[in-house]
């Protein structure tokens, strides 16, 4: 099984392994010894695109060899299924999104043989593939937020919150395999609950699971800035299991762009919105992501951004380059960006916040923190973890001298000796 894509797709793809799994099927990790491929794709972005076109292609190299069946899924199937059932007929099945409910159905169909009863996506029965100790745990499917860059709604749909008695249920199950970090995840997790009840439950649904033994890290991702309330940074504040972090997808500072991308916030929203979070959490990590080259940025738009960003000196920063997505509102914009430009604002602000990171990292020199050993470097020397600060494969890790022994899978306490471009060096 291959995966491309957000933690969102992971889950899909960790329920798709179950399936096989109920089914009697063994899971392999060499392509070279499997019957059955199954690749589940992301469309998000053109690099996406082409990361998952290439794996098809390279996966139908093994139909001439051991393999018998190639199957494809996800969100790229779910755009442009028609257009990929045309170009690569080596694939035996594209299967959409919106097949999913019938997805061993279609597969045993695929690969002839009889149906096992009730054999279908779950998130009870999925095979975690994130380790022994952190997993993901997806509260709603969607989004109805139709920022204008933006095609997330067009291939997942509309914003469905999952009931909270079978978010609980799942934690708890989690948590009894051993699992002591659940990260909370939606496209928009702070929109939790408002389909259901009225509401927004983020707060009330991440204090219901701290009260489950066995949980010691709880975070949440992706927390739109305008439904960021009191009573969830409050939540944050005063609850011991949940991580002092907020993952705030805030795309641009200028008026002018935030409205463009239909975003529901403006610049001094974000300052007031910021300067809050910290106040009221002092050691808070602040995570966000903009998007240089926006069709319209203008140099004052550009030039606003650089200086909120090296204003604000957030701890953890990504920049993406926009990406023109057919069939959606920017991509008909008047004003797009040449590449070039694009490359250039790009760098400028990575090159900035490179310099802030290394700042704010040495500040933790001295500090000690409490780490989860997620494994060991390639050469045995060093043991990789994560304090609160950091998520996994996002962030930077800390690498700590391999000096006591089976310590993978466990909380320590770590004391900060130095920094390594974004990573911290730590001894037990």
């Amino acid at each position: 099984m291959y995966h491309f894509g957000c933690s969102k797709n992971l889950i899909d793809t960790e329920m798709c392994i179950g399936l096989f799994k109920n089914a009697n099927f063994e899971v392999v990790n060499d392509p070279k010894e499997a019957e059955i491929i199954v690749i589940n794709t992301c469309g998000f972005i053109e690099s996406a695109k082409e990361e998952a076109i290439n794996c098809i292609l390279e996966m139908a190299e093994y139909k001439k060899q051991n393999c018998k069946f190639l199957i494809v899924m996800g969100c790229l199937v779910q755009r442009y299924k028609k257009e990929l059932e045309k170009a690569l007929p080596e694939v035996d099945r594209f299967i959409s999104i919106d097949e999913y409910k019938n997805l061993w159905d279609i597969i045993t169909d695929i690969i002839k043989i009889n149906k096992t009863s009730k054999n279908t996506l779950d998130y009870m029965d999925r095979i975690i593939s994130t380790g022994k100790k952190t997993t993901y745990l997806k509260i709603a499917e969607g989004c109805n937020n139709r920022c204008t860059y933006c095609a997330i709604p067009y291939i997942r749909g509309p914003y469905v919150s999952r009931k909270k008695e079978d978010i609980i249920e799942e934690a708890k199950k989690l948590a009894k395999q051993g699992y002591e970090e659940l990260i909370v995840i939606a496209q928009d997790t702070t929109k939790y609950g408002e389909d259901l009840y009225g509401r927004s439950c983020l707060a009330e649904l991440l204090h219901d699971i701290s009260k489950i033994d066995g949980i010691k890290w709880i975070r949440f991702l992706y927390a739109y800035p305008e439904s960021i309330t009191d009573e969830l940074i409050y939540e944050v504040k005063n609850n011991d299991k949940i991580c002092k972090y907020f993952d705030i997808p805030l795309q641009h500072f200028s008026d002018n762009c935030l409205r463009k991308m239909a975003r529901r916030t403006r610049g001094q929203d974000i300052k007031k919105l910021i300067s809050k979070i910290r106040k009221e959490i002092p050691k808070v990590i602040i995570r966000t992501t903009f998007i240089v080259g926006f069709p319209g940025e203008t140099e004052e738009d550009f030039f606003n951004l650089y200086e909120f960003i090296n204003d604000t000196k957030f701890e953890k920063l990504g920049v993406f380059k926009y990406s023109r997505e057919e069939g959606t509102p920017a991509s008909k914009m008047p004003g797009q960006i040449h590449y070039k430009t694009k490359e250039a604002r790009y760098n400028k602000i990575m090159k900035l916040q490179s310099q802030i990171s290394k700042i704010k990292l040495e500040e933790k020199i001295g500090n000690t923190y409490q780490v989860l050993i997620d494994g060991l470097s390639d050469d045995g020397k060093y043991y990789i973890g994560r304090s609160y600060m950091d998520i996994p494969d996002e962030d930077g890790v800390i690498f700590i001298k391999n000096t006591q022994k089976d310590l993978v899978g466990k909380f320590i306490n770590c004391k900060i000796i130095g920094v390594k471009n974004y990573d911290l060096i730590g001894t037990i």
